[in-house]
């Protein structure tokens, strides 16, 4: 590769418009915060054409300009789409954000592409890339997505791109090693004071020719012989490697007899490798020298991806089912057939309103017609279930700040839709009179806990839209409306995807929160049986209040709940007040009756009363059954239960034993682990809600960022009575 022509279609200035799929490339970005996509990105826009020397769009920005949060905090935080025009051909770039936090958008940009660039930093540690990028590549792998590896920071001391590429070869080659090799090698220039010689150019290895970065454009020369002894190893192990992916049988037996393979035959097989996803090519890329347009690498890459990189039309869509589930035929990439669209984003612009980014996978959009909106199975996330038809407004394209009219989005293109109202984060666009569903692509469980508080009343006004808009945006976030605690509880990510959640709140929506800490629901029992006389009699010359009644209580076995029995005989407590005792029992019963938490898995039974022919009534009786019950309650030892999670870790097997380690220092109890695949074993335990708050922060410190975790509800059971204690304590100085 390297052989094309290099004339960029600058698309400064105005939005590029596809017409057929075959001229699109959706390439999404993958790697570790601080790898250098963005610079990637906007090293390949300027080399393109599509902004100026200084890296700059029409209004002064950058193509990488979009939210306010990522400039404050200096990282990617979210998905954004920059097209760029090249030899004839539409490249929409996705660029993702590389922290943990913000996999949620990452997944958005894998569904919206057809291809992947892992971008790995010569100036990072292997067990970053590995941490952070090899469950990608997997993910990317199951599905046949074809990926390439990019390699950034070239400039930095002590950089070996030969090692790196054998890391890549480890990390990303488990299976087959040969099937990640460079297509170019660097060409480093002179020594600086520091000893760094920084790399000025490539040598491709197929073409055999030097191409010259270091005045900012590309110059090709001749190897020196020296030069080709150098190449000569990795271009034989190359050629070997891209003949082991032909389709052409007798390319290998020709090659070992001694015939020399055209390059021209070589770079078609190499292409329909890299295409099929059996090939994975190492390449290097940085920004463009001082005053130059070409950055070093950028157009050995858009030549890549036009040339190896799959069209829209050899990607398979996901399944399609009508809204109420009904099986639909396939649909494919066919500006067209029927349309069928899904929402892989949506932000609000305070000026234009909510945004959704969508990808088309067949039909063609058009502004201002009338389709409909299906969205299904994100409600444990606060999404309700939801068809509508709505009108959309005009089609665009992002480039930074930037928002350039197009006149139509087909199969295989992505664009920016205004004025979806109902639209959410991957919701389904199809044909108002052929309404459809799409298969829905895996979302990553929030398991961090955020408890908020409207910080004034005005606030508090304003809380439920302010969330209600922001779940739209975020299917990674859940909102709960926890009813034991009562408390408002946002699950979330990260830390950092926390950080990004309040911002958001405050500087986009106008709310302002507090953070307050997040409580499990606790449960109180009886230790034993017992006893209460509930009296409630009051005379005061008018009407009075007269009840009296007499209770058992003996505990139940787990999740029995509050059982009420009446045994009452001869009419001590009227039939009409049972239920009034039954009541009050259960009313007190949920507001606890030692620290304030609910009571539950005891049997109460009514066995004695009294009553009054004219002061007893409905609410003395009520009163009577919670005294009662509060004072049998003082007789015996009342246990607390916590909550119980059953939680699967999911790791390296390299980090079994700290994991395990770290499950034991939780009070948790580790009941089996299995393998899980190649080199990953599935560690199941028990462990108390309260101590696993922080869990998904925890387990990335102590796995490196490997581990993933699932947890689901078990059961209460009974805390340690030093905790407990603790806990009522605590409950004591709350009230």
């Amino acid at each position: 590769m390297g052989d094309k022509a290099n004339t960029a279609a600058g698309a400064a200035g105005r939005a590029l418009t596809a017409d057929r799929p075959a001229s699109v490339r959706n390439v999404v970005l993958v790697g570790h915060s601080g790898s250098g996509k963005t610079t990637l990105v906007e090293a390949l826009a300027q080399t393109a054409g599509a902004v100026n020397r200084a890296g700059r769009v029409e209004d002064g920005g950058t193509v990488s300009d979009y939210d306010e949060i990522e400039h404050r905090q200096h990282r990617s935080v979210q998905l954004s789409l920059v097209p760029v025009g090249w030899d004839g051909f539409k490249i929409n770039l996705l660029d993702t954000p590389g922290y943990a936090d913000f996999v949620g958008e990452l997944r958005a940009g894998l569904r919206a592409a057809d291809a992947a660039l892992f971008v790995v930093s010569a100036a990072q540690e292997a067990d970053a890339v590995a941490a952070s990028t090899r469950m990608v590549w997997e993910e990317c792998a199951a599905v046949g997505m074809p990926r390439a590896i990019v390699v950034t920071h070239l400039d930095t001391a002590r950089t070996d791109f030969t090692e790196l590429t054998a890391v890549c070869a480890d990390l990303f080659g488990r299976d087959d090693p040969d099937a990640v090799l460079p297509l170019y090698l660097p060409v480093r220039g002179a020594e600086g004071a520091d000893g760094h010689a920084p790399a000025t150019g490539l040598v491709g290895l197929l073409s055999e020719r030097i191409l010259d970065y270091s005045t900012g454009v590309r110059r090709e020369e001749e190897p020196d012989e020296g030069q080709r002894e150098l190449i000569a190893e990795a271009r034989a192990r190359l050629i070997e490697g891209i003949i082991a992916e032909s389709e052409d049988e007798t390319l290998m037996d020709r090659y070992l007899g001694g015939e020399e393979i055209d390059v021209k035959t070589l770079v078609d097989d190499l292409e329909k490798a890299v295409a099929r996803g059996t090939f994975h090519p190492v390449l290097a890329a940085a920004p463009a020298a001082d005053g130059g347009t070409q950055g070093l690498g950028t157009l050995e890459l858009l030549e890549l991806i036009t040339g190896g990189f799959p069209s829209p039309l050899e990607h398979v869509p996901p399944a399609v089912t009508t809204p109420d589930g009904q099986p639909r035929p396939p649909i494919t990439c066919d500006p067209d057939g029927p349309l069928v669209a899904e929402v892989v984003k949506t932000a609000a612009d305070p000026y234009v309103g909510r945004i959704s980014l969508v990808r088309v996978f067949s039909g063609t959009l058009r502004p201002d017609e009338t389709v409909h909106v299906s969205g299904h199975g994100l409600a444990d996330r606060g999404h309700e279930d939801h068809d509508v038809d709505e009108r959309i407004g005009g089609l665009t394209s992002p480039f930074g700040k930037q928002q350039r009219p197009l006149p139509h989005c087909i199969a295989g293109d992505l664009a920016c839709v205004a004025r979806l109202g109902r639209a959410e984060t991957g919701d389904t666009i199809s044909a108002k009179d052929d309404p459809l569903l799409m298969e829905p692509w895996s979302m990553p469980e929030p398991l961090l806990p955020l408890a908020v508080e409207a910080h004034s009343k005005a606030d508090e006004d304003r809380l439920s839209q302010g969330l209600a808009r922001l779940v739209a945006e975020d299917p990674t976030m859940r909102l709960e409306q926890n009813q034991d605690t009562r408390q408002v509880v946002l699950w979330c990510l990260g830390e950092a995807h926390q950080d990004v959640v309040l911002e958001r709140l405050r500087g986009r929506y106008g709310v302002q929160v507090d953070a307050v800490p997040y409580k499990v629901s606790l449960r109180e029992t009886f230790g034993g049986a017992s006893a209460g006389r509930g009296r409630h009699v009051k005379q005061s010359g008018g009407h009075g209040q007269y009840a009296i009644c007499e209770i058992d209580v003996e505990p139940l076995p787990a999740g029995s709940g509050i059982e009420f029995v009446d045994k009452v005989v001869g009419g001590a407590v009227p039939r009409q007040f049972i239920a009034s005792v039954e009541k009050g029992v259960r009313a007190q019963a949920a507001r606890g009756v030692a620290a304030g938490y609910p009571l539950v898995d005891v049997r109460v039974t009514l066995r004695d009363g009294k009553a009054h022919s004219v002061d007893s009534s409905d609410a003395a009786f009520q009163t009577a059954g919670a005294l009662a019950l509060r004072e049998a309650a003082a007789e015996v030892p009342v246990h607390l239960l916590e909550p119980v999670a059953e939680v699967r870790v999911l790791v390296p097997d390299e980090y079994v034993g700290p994991v395990m380690s770290d499950l034991s220092g939780r009070r948790g109890r580790v009941v089996g682990t299995e393998q899980a695949g190649p080199g990953r074993t599935l560690v199941m335990a028990e462990v108390p809600e309260i101590e696993i708050g922080r869990y998904a922060i925890d387990l990335r410190s102590v796995s490196h960022g490997a581990g993933r975790f699932d947890r689901a509800y078990a059961r209460h059971e009974p805390m340690p009575p030093h905790l407990a204690d603790r806990m009522r304590e605590q409950a004591e100085k709350g009230a």
